[in-house]
């Protein structure tokens, strides 16, 4: 089964995306900031994460672009949300393979995911 770690504070947002993932027979593993996520990775071993640019604790951009360095991390495709991010920005950076503008329209938004999955 792949595993998806998901960062978003929106609890509703982190809850749907839950919920589309598992009914997607993915094992989903969630964190609401930077603080979870840095604890959960040590374990984890996802196949991708989903990453919210605008976090409370820090900036997701900048999150994406230290996994992209580290040896250990570097080749876990990241797709990273926003509804204030513009794929153009995100694009330039070689962190992430992937962006979701939010709201996101479900059908495309599971396509986007299952094609760094299979």
């Amino acid at each position: 089964m792949k595993r998806i770690i998901v960062v978003e504070d929106d609890r509703d947002i982190r809850e749907l995306v839950e919920y589309l993932l598992t009914t997607e027979q993915f094992d989903v593993q969630s964190c609401a900031n930077v603080r979870e996520f840095r604890r959960r990775i040590q374990t984890a071993k996802p196949n991708l994460i989903l990453l919210d640019i605008m976090l409370p604790d820090g900036d997701g951009m900048e999150l994406c672009r230290e996994l992209y360095k580290d040896l250990d991390t570097r080749d876990i495709p990241v797709v990273l949300m926003s509804a204030h991010g513009r794929r153009s920005l995100v694009q330039a950076e070689e962190c992430a393979r992937d962006f979701i503008e939010k709201p996101f329209d479900i059908d495309h938004f599971l396509a986007t995911i299952r094609q760094y999955l299979f």
